[in-house]
């Protein structure tokens, strides 16, 4: 496990350009780090960069990669891979993570397409991971991706993701609405789901809304308000894996900053609880342990 993020009870948000000028003038306190997407900043001068250096020297980034394209079929674009590396020096940003998908094949998709659960792909995949780590010199995270279909499926998609953080030897980043997402569109129970997967692989954590399409149709769009079956059911991730950073995608109709905010302190919140849960149980064992022992 890379955890890199200062806190384990941290919570974080996705940041944006028009965002800036406010983060500058009055950072707000109920955010404990931020996330880029490195492919909009990397080549960023001028007052947007100049803005993006004042944050990253004072507080906490981590970065979440859109174009890795980790599962394609086409050679990866290691020119892309050794930009990354001065870029996060110079913000020093020591997480890194990438979808658990492809994006690119004959061209450029724009959408996250889902590789097949094969053993084959499994061992593909990861030796792909272990060649970005290689360049960068640093373990980076995985995260679980929402689908919609699964061609070619041999195992199941908890199998697949496991197989790949092992082979690889990477981190996850985990993203709980996601596992909601597919847990309602391929009928399958979450809880059970998130049950399997390696406490000791999750780097962060993430959360966000999604589009109802139909009662078995749940589009992951990072474009509405967490719904309640989300929240709780990251309630359910720290109880299996422990207190994990954990932040907040919001990349369509994008509310005011405050309202944002609402839901950043509620990941704040859902940690506060487990982590005193977390030390009373703690208590509890020990004096358990302790009356046995006279």
């Amino acid at each position: 496990m890379n955890r890199n993020i200062s806190s384990f009870g941290a919570a974080g948000l996705g940041l944006r350009r028009e965002m800036l000028d406010e983060m500058i003038e009055d950072f707000p306190q109920e955010i404990d780090f931020l996330e880029i997407a490195p492919e909009n900043w990397l080549v960023l001068g001028g007052l947007f960069g100049k803005q993006l250096k004042q944050l990253t020297q004072k507080h906490q980034f981590v970065c979440h990669g859109l174009s890795l394209s980790i599962g394609s079929p086409e050679p990866l674009d290691i020119e892309f891979v050794k930009q990354l590396k001065p870029f996060f020096e110079s913000h020093n940003i020591k997480t890194y993570s990438e979808h658990l998908s492809y994006c690119s094949g004959k061209g450029h998709m724009y959408d996250l397409m889902p590789i097949p659960f094969t053993n084959s792909s499994a061992h593909y995949v990861a030796q792909r991971i272990k060649q970005v780590q290689d360049i960068l010199e640093m373990t980076i995270a995985i995260e679980n991706v929402s689908y919609y279909a699964a061609p070619g499926q041999q195992m199941p998609e908890i199998e697949f993701i496991n197989q790949v953080l092992e082979l690889a030897d990477c981190d996850l980043l985990l993203d709980v609405n996601n596992i909601y997402v597919n847990s309602v569109n391929h009928n399958y129970d979450a809880i059970d789901f998130l049950k399997q997967l390696p406490s000791k692989r999750i780097a962060y954590g993430h959360i966000a809304g999604h589009f109802n399409e139909a009662d078995d149709l749940l589009v992951d769009t990072h474009g509405a308000d967490v719904i309640d079956s989300v929240w709780s059911l990251l309630e359910k991730a720290y109880e299996f894996h422990g207190v994990f950073p954990t932040l907040l995608e919001r990349d369509f109709n994008i509310p005011p900053l405050n309202e944002l905010l609402k839901e950043v302190n509620r990941i704040k919140l859902i940690q506060n609880a487990y982590h005193v849960k977390g030390l009373k149980n703690k208590v509890s064992n020990k004096l358990i342990n302790k009356i046995g022992s006279i």
